[in-house]
């Protein structure tokens, strides 16, 4: 019984990982039979195979076609499975960041058009940068909201954040979607965004984006402190900032990026 539990096992994530490949995401899927002979399995077992798959949402069958491709359910399953690693992978990523530049590092996500920080590693420093942990703000003023917009042309800008004004909370705050998406666009041609003085007076930060296995941006890498003390090392801080994301994103899979150590 077991065996035959393990062959099922085995023959279900083959079909997937054929379903991964190539050749069914150029087709936009494949029909039972190629997939038998990717796998090397018998049609029928095959058929019955998809038929289990599909009860969980693993695979979808186009009603015209007939062929199948990846279910939701696979990249939900990743989906969640991304936010575990990334968090995991990420801890000792922001703490050789804190250790180099002596600030606080934080790793933010998009939600909306907000950043909420999940993480969040801190010097031993009397006067630092506020911890941000479960808090959200906004993303057209900071350097992390703007490595996470890094992919957005100035329409979907527009779309996600309005057409301001915006409101003003730093002497450098960004008020129109013209200086957002030039200040994007920045951070996209260097590789990091900066943030001078424009959540607060006196604060100052670097951000860079995190990448996942399918290139998209999935998270920010970004090191925040008081202008007076970190002001003078913003565009040094950028480079480590971003050498760090990228790090992170090869340890997520992204693709192209190999997984080295920051140095």
């Amino acid at each position: 019984m077991l065996a035959d539990t393990a062959t099922s096992l085995r023959r279900g994530i083959a079909v997937l990982q054929a379903l991964n490949g190539a050749e069914a995401i150029e087709a936009g899927g494949l029909g039972v039979l190629r997939l038998a002979e990717l796998v090397g399995q018998d049609k029928s077992l095959v058929s019955r195979t998809l038929k289990v798959l599909a009860e969980y949402g693993l695979v979808d069958r186009d009603s015209q076609t007939l062929a199948y491709r990846l279910g939701w359910g696979v990249f939900a399953l990743a989906a969640r499975a991304g936010d575990t690693r990334l968090l995991e992978a990420a801890q000792p990523v922001l703490r050789r960041l804190v250790e180099r530049l002596g600030e606080r590092a934080h790793l933010s996500v998009l939600r909306g058009a907000e950043v909420l920080t999940v993480l969040s590693e801190s010097p031993p420093r009397a006067i630092q940068a506020a911890g941000w942990v479960g808090r959200t703000v906004p993303a057209y003023c900071t350097s992390s909201g703007r490595a996470l917009l890094v992919d957005h042309d100035r329409d979907r800008l527009g779309a996600l954040l309005g057409p301001g004004p915006f409101g003003r909370f730093g002497p450098s705050t960004p008020g129109t979607l013209d200086e957002v998406a030039a200040r994007v666009e920045d951070a996209r041609v260097r590789g990091y965004a900066v943030a001078d003085e424009e959540l607060e007076a006196g604060l100052v930060a670097v951000g860079a984006p995190v990448r996942d296995f399918r290139g998209r941006v999935a998270a920010a890498i970004n090191v925040s402190g008081p202008k007076f003390r970190f002001g003078g090392q913003l565009h040094a801080a950028g480079v480590l900032v971003a050498a760090a994301a990228g790090e992170l994103s090869a340890l997520l899979g992204a693709p192209g990026l190999p997984a080295e150590a920051l140095t």
